[in-house]
């Protein structure tokens, strides 16, 4: 578990690279610029091209922390994206962070470490049987389709909310085809991964994962969609990891009560966290 925890938490410090080089690049670019020429610009920034690199880098981290780990692990360690971003805000943009802030980033760290300790995740494989996929794609490809229906229309929040649940359980797909693809590269090697459809069904599955994570940020507040975006995630590739890949659990029903606690507490701190976290990219004044 030791290696895969790594390659997690690898994963997530490079996503929240990505996500503050590349905010940053965008927002200082000129207000003229737009559509190929917003991009020619960007090229020439190097904080969005060492975006891309960290977001290549997470990717890579991602892969393989699933190839060797377990699902419900990897899974909710990279909530702690939002916990790296954080750090990112006070040392690199030199922000001043609040103190609530802190505390709910501390509460993320706290519960995931009781779940995980709690629940002891063990076992799995990383194939599934052709009958588990039957059983689980119609059933969340079904819930995404519901839900991205359901978000057309309502307000911006409730929009929001709808199109970001339906992009968390997307991305929770898309680490079942990682694992997978993994396996079937790590198995028969590139000539044999691409002869299969793991590969081409996780292209599908990241399409459909940053479509939905857009349109949830841009029909509605970000308080509302972030928070969903990081709960929605951990929670369905727990469910899938049970599903599909055989994942188990301590037997101890003390044990995985606390680790439902633990999993509902790491929830609330996600949302705390999205909303005490300082809102822009501005340095404080006394910086």
């Amino acid at each position: 578990m030791t290696l895969s925890v790594a390659f997690a938490l690898a994963a997530a410090l490079s996503s929240a690279v990505n996500l503050m080089t590349q905010h940053s690049a965008s927002v200082g670019a000129p207000k003229g610029e737009k559509g190929w020429r917003l991009v020619a610009y960007l090229f020439r920034q190097p904080p969005w091209l060492l975006g891309w690199i960290a977001a290549a880098g997470a990717f890579a981290f991602q892969a393989v922390a699933l190839h060797y780990g377990q699902l419900s692990v990897v899974q909710p360690i990279l909530v702690t994206e939002l916990v790296f971003v954080l750090v990112l805000r006070r040392v690199w943009v030199r922000q001043d962070v609040a103190r609530a802030a802190w505390a709910a980033a501390l509460v993320v760290c706290g519960a995931l470490a009781a779940f995980l300790v709690a629940a002891e995740p063990t076992g799995g494989h990383s194939s599934p049987e052709t009958a588990e996929w039957l059983s689980a794609l119609p059933v969340f490809g079904g819930a995404i389709a519901l839900l991205a229906a359901l978000g057309t229309r309502g307000s911006p929040t409730r929009r929001s909310a709808l199109l970001a649940a339906a992009a968390g359980l997307a991305w929770a797909l898309t680490a079942t085809f990682v694992k997978t693809a993994t396996e079937t590269l790590a198995t028969y090697g590139v000539g044999g991964m691409l002869t299969r459809w793991p590969v081409y069904a996780l292209a599908a599955a990241v399409i459909t994962g940053t479509l939905l994570d857009q349109s949830a940020l841009h029909v509605g507040p970000l308080s509302v969609s972030q928070p969903l975006l990081a709960i929605v995630n951990p929670i369905a590739s727990i469910i899938l990891s049970v599903w599909l890949f055989d994942e188990r659990f301590t037997d101890s029903p003390a044990r995985i009560a606390i680790a439902a606690v633990a999993m509902a507490v790491l929830a609330v701190g996600v949302i705390a966290l999205s909303r005490t976290a300082p809102k822009d990219l501005e340095p404080s004044a006394e910086a």
